[in-house]
């Protein structure tokens, strides 16, 4: 599922902030925040697209 896999890419590229905000990094926090609203879209994104699959929308 193509929208899965744009969410698990979404997951790796914040990891690197993540690694630097954890060490004290205003600014990577700022991005890892923005980063999660993003994440939480696309993972709603998966959400309609299975329950889509399931009642064969």
């Amino acid at each position: 599922m193509q929208e899965y896999e744009r969410l698990k890419e979404m997951v790796a590229a914040a990891e690197e902030d993540i690694i630097k905000a954890e060490g004290g990094n205003k600014a990577a926090g700022t991005r890892v925040r923005k980063a999660m609203q993003e994440i939480k879209q696309a993972a709603q994104q998966v959400r309609i697209k299975i329950l889509e699959e399931r009642t064969g929308g």
